[in-house]
């Protein structure tokens, strides 16, 4: 596969793991399409990454929208060559008797739904063209559990198995990677760890070590639960 000149679909790419890839992608020469769920995010970003990189306030929850979304930039263009399933949230430090029906819908509807319905949009033009790589960001929490984020355990945890599951579907050429990014210093880590969350490597140093990773991905993945080297 080709290392230079991709596109690259990120979602959740207006902060954190999210905006520190897209500046990394950028930085080198690949083109990046990203989405956020606010317009003044969005503003910024395009501010950031004027064309040919492509940003559009899109919440990954709503199919509808994230079908238009593909449609609009799969008119213009070849599918992308790299697709990184990024956006997510975690729930509130409790356990999980005590969160609201709310609360865990929502979590599971941005860390799970979100990933279908972008994988939906998306993956059809990859398979018809029969390359392409999908990464579905996971956690350490995918593959181990702790008290009081039990919602979020089995969002990733279900992102590990659903991956896997994709790798066996996919055609020879493609891949679909279960990753966990690590342990890094986001507004999600510090949710967790609060204070402590500064031990860990900020987004954009992590993002130097992460994104030719992530480049590196091709057919030979396919299918393997990966981390992100620390």
């Amino acid at each position: 596969m080709n290392h230079s000149g991709r596109r690259i679909v990120v979602t959740g790419a207006s902060r954190g793991l999210g905006q520190a890839m897209t500046r990394g992608f950028a930085g080198e020469g690949h083109t990046v399409w990203g989405c956020s769920r606010s317009a003044d995010a969005v503003a910024r970003l395009r501010d950031e990454f004027p064309s040919p990189h492509r940003f559009e306030m899109v919440d990954v929850t709503d199919a509808s929208r994230v079908a238009e979304w593909a449609e609009s930039l799969l008119a213009d263009n070849d599918p992308p060559d790299l697709l990184v399933n990024n956006a997510a949230v975690i729930n509130r430090n409790a356990p999980l008797w005590e969160l609201d029906t709310d609360e865990f819908h929502q979590t599971i509807d941005v860390n799970i739904n979100g990933v279908f319905h972008v994988i939906r949009a998306f993956v059809p033009a990859m398979v018809a063209r029969g390359s392409g790589v999908i990464v579905n960001f996971s956690s350490g929490w995918g593959r181990s559990v702790s008290a009081d984020v039990a919602s979020y355990c089995a969002t990733k945890f279900a992102i590990e198995g659903l991956t896997q599951a994709m790798a066996a579907e996919l055609p020879s050429g493609m891949a679909a990677v279960p990753l966990n990014p690590g342990v890094i210093h986001t507004e999600m880590l510090e949710s967790c760890f609060g204070t402590h969350a500064s031990a860990y490597p900020d987004p954009e140093t992590w993002a130097q070590r992460a994104v030719p990773f992530l480049l590196k991905l091709g057919p030979k993945d396919n299918g393997r639960p990966l981390t992100v080297p620390a």
